[in-house]
């Protein structure tokens, strides 16, 4: 079978999308051999902020010389992009033998779509002979495919209210689920200034070692200091006890991606394996990746694409757009799927936004909607009486046509609203 051919076969393996726990997922590894899937390893949790934690350690690790396999989901626009070695996305070829070598070892266990994702990366990583794997949690942690795997190090960047079903409804049982990547002994590095307690006491209770940002390692300069961490400097400072380096401002845009290239640098430092400054240094200033603020500009508005869907990414957007505010109107064309808190994003964003443009997402359904559904579920908040359209692509299409040069449209909500704003604008 063809890549696209497997894809739709293992859809159809489990009755559930979503079906948490590691009994099947590590059996099968069992039966695959898999042991390790690289020397070293690090696994990122987290509401926001995940993917481009991994990128950032991805873009160290690589200048350090260091060869690096990372797997993230979901992807945007092809499924190639959840696996990569050394920089690349992983060919069909190698993604098939993947799936060929796990359905041969499977035989009568199920596994969900997400499962067999993550066997396949490991399935690769292990035939790769890494230095480092970099493991991104789809769902949570303690019960996610990729905790079969024991880390070295541990990242949880964020904690807050996503996914309630299947988490829970507040942050400290959400804590609780995430902590459950960590290991005893090991560190698990936190990107939280006031992480819930439920992480802190599990970290404590297993003899894990939390390195916490605020406490253990720093943004910006020690009291008393010129300060670095400001765009008008050009830099910012990474620091812990003892260690400290200016470094450039990130590629990546928002106010949030100093706190996850934080996050990153201290993972790879708790490691304790060598990595000089320039890596790190050239690291962060190349990491990218897209569907993150990722700007583009036509005929004189620019463009905003962005696959935050939860309350806390959208107080994130809100910061990035009132701190770099447009000549002209801002307009957000937004599209979210039914298990999302669509109200307290709008709560979140109203202050930064002139105009809002509802759109369907129903091809994603069950979780998708119509847009008229979508408008339902907004009742009472400022994007209720946005314009209407059936999808992401035509919104888009008619907002550009409306809008004014110096204008900046913002287009987020989710991975398929991201996806479809690339696929038009690329």
């Amino acid at each position: 079978m063809t890549l696209t051919e497997w894809l739709a076969y293992i859809e159809r393996q489990h009755p559930k999308s979503i079906d948490m726990g590691l009994e099947r997922v590590r059996d099968v590894a069992g039966r695959l051999g898999l042991t390790r899937p690289a020397r070293h390893v690090i696994t990122v949790g987290g509401t926001n902020g995940k993917g481009s934690t991994v990128a950032f350690i991805e873009a160290i690790a690589d200048a350090a010389g260091w060869r690096v396999g990372a797997y993230t989901s979901p992807h945007l626009l092809v499924y190639n992009e959840r696996v990569r070695v050394d920089g690349h996305d992983a060919d069909d070829a190698r993604l098939v033998a993947a799936f060929e070598a796990i359905e041969a070892a499977r035989g009568d266990t199920s596994l969900t779509y997400f499962e067999y994702g993550t066997l396949a990366a490991l399935w690769l990583f292990e035939h790769a002979d890494l230095d480092l794997a970099i493991l991104e949690v789809g769902l949570g942690g303690r019960l996610d495919a990729t905790n079969i795997v024991d880390s070295d190090v541990a990242v949880i960047t964020t904690v807050d209210l996503d996914h309630q079903d299947y988490l829970g409804g507040d942050r400290e049982t959400i804590g609780f689920e995430k902590a459950g990547i960590a290991r005893g002994w090991k560190p698990l590095v936190l990107g939280d200034d006031d992480p819930p307690s439920s992480v802190l006491r599990h970290a404590y209770a297993i003899g894990a070692s939390a390195l916490r940002i605020g406490c253990d390692f720093f943004i910006g300069a020690a009291p008393g200091e010129a300060q670095q961490d400001s765009p008008a400097a050009g830099q910012w400072r990474w620091r812990e006890v003892g260690y400290q380096l200016d470094l450039p401002l990130p590629k990546l845009a928002a106010p949030a991606q100093l706190r996850n290239a934080a996050v990153a640098i201290a993972a790879l430092r708790a490691l304790d394996q060598p990595l000089d400054d320039t890596a790190i240094v050239r690291g962060v200033a190349a990491a990218d990746v897209a569907g993150r603020l990722q700007r583009f500009e036509r005929d004189g508005i620019e463009v905003v694409v962005d696959v935050g869907h939860n309350p806390q990414a959208a107080r994130e957007l809100a910061a990035w757009l009132q701190a770099s505010s447009a000549p002209g109107r801002t307009h957000a064309v937004y599209a979210a799927l039914s298990d999302k808190d669509v109200a307290g994003v709008v709560a979140a964003l109203a202050p930064a936004v002139d105009q809002w443009h509802l759109a369907g997402l129903a091809e994603q359904a069950p979780r998708g909607a119509d847009v008229d559904a979508f408008a339902e579920r907004l009742a009472g908040t400022p994007a209720a009486a946005g314009t209407r359209h059936a999808d992401v692509a035509s919104a888009l299409d008619e907002v550009l046509r409306q809008a004014g040069q110096g204008d900046r449209v913002l287009v987020f909500g989710s991975f398929h609203t991201a996806a479809a704003a690339l696929v038009r604008l690329c």
